[in-house]
């Protein structure tokens, strides 16, 4: 049984009035996710997936500061990662409904994508290591890009994250590690499961580290801005870790909170909260990509399935 006292939730100021282009990616995302989570439950999707709802803010606050050059390692939360990169809700859905038109030709489904510079995979702790050696060619050949790895706080049980963080800071090489909080490592609070902080981790191989507790994306932004200019232009790998919190269960349905723990984060969630801030702007945007997301699963469900054949 999960305590409701060592499940993480989060508090935040009122939110800041968004630009419309962040509010629109942002409720694409939540729609995309929502929708896929209901075509499970109508049984029209097989395998897992596991959803970023309550997280979709991180990668809309951090994109706009990176460029085409730089690699993206996302994991098997990805969803919102590779739509604010490419704002594609096509492709991905085609992916994981192994339709024409997938990104991966539908055998990456929803864990395993590989497009341009982004890559993402299931596999905790692989891609950090992954991100080192990218991080080593972009020192040597392509200096001014960098790769940028994102991990969950149960990503710190795995001995390639730091095998990596020594190399990274060893041979100091362009990694930023953005470190998604959410306080759940699958089903077990992380309090239950690591000892020490990540912060100390970090300074243990001498990593900068910084801590951002908002969910407002322009403060975040703000955080960020410097944080990637130093890993662009100093070669210094930083772990910045985003307390944040997770809306929805860890796969399509196994959730082992305290209904009263998952109410209280609904109540802090970005979504509820900048709805009553902004009822006007929020309404329009969030009816607008509500019905794009409903017209991406009509045409998308109606494709043929995708053929793969190996060259």
């Amino acid at each position: 049984m999960t305590s409701s006292a060592n499940v993480q939730t989060l508090v935040a100021a009122e939110p800041a009035r968004l630009p419309a282009e962040d509010l629109d990616i942002l409720l694409m995302i939540r729609h995309f996710e929502l929708a896929l989570l209901e075509l499970f439950s109508q049984g029209r999707l097989n395998g897992t997936t596991h959803t970023c709802l309550g997280q979709e803010h991180i990668p809309v606050a951090l994109y706009p500061l990176l460029s085409e050059g730089d690699y993206i390692f996302s994991n098997h939360r990805g969803h919102g990662h590779y739509l604010a990169r490419f704002r594609d809700p096509h492709g991905l859905l085609a992916e994981i409904m192994g339709r024409e038109g997938a990104v991966c030709n539908g055998v990456g489904g929803s864990q395993h994508i590989y497009r341009d510079r982004y890559l993402s995979t299931g596999v905790q702790g692989q891609s950090l290591a992954v991100a080192v050696g990218v991080a080593l060619h972009l020192k040597r050949a392509e200096a001014g890009h960098i790769a940028v790895v994102h991990i969950g706080d149960g990503t710190w049980g795995e001995g390639a994250v730091y095998e990596a963080l020594n190399m990274a800071q060893l041979w100091e090489l362009p990694v930023l590690v953005v470190v998604e909080n959410n306080g759940m490592a699958q089903s077990t609070p992380t309090k239950s499961g690591m000892a020490g902080t990540i912060e100390a981790r970090a300074a243990a191989f001498g990593v900068g580290y910084h801590r951002v507790e908002t969910p407002d994306v322009g403060e975040l932004r703000a955080e960020l801005t410097a944080v990637v200019d130093q890993v662009r232009t100093r070669f210094r790998p930083q772990v910045v870790e985003v307390i944040t919190q997770r809306l929805g269960p860890h796969s399509k349905g196994d959730d082992s909170r305290p209904a009263e723990v998952v109410e209280r984060i609904a109540q802090n969630d970005w979504y509820r909260r900048y709805r009553q801030a902004f009822p006007e702007q929020f309404e329009v945007a969030d009816r607008a990509q509500r019905l794009t997301v409903a017209d991406v699963v009509r045409e998308v469900s109606a494709r043929p399935e995708s053929r793969w054949e190996s060259r």
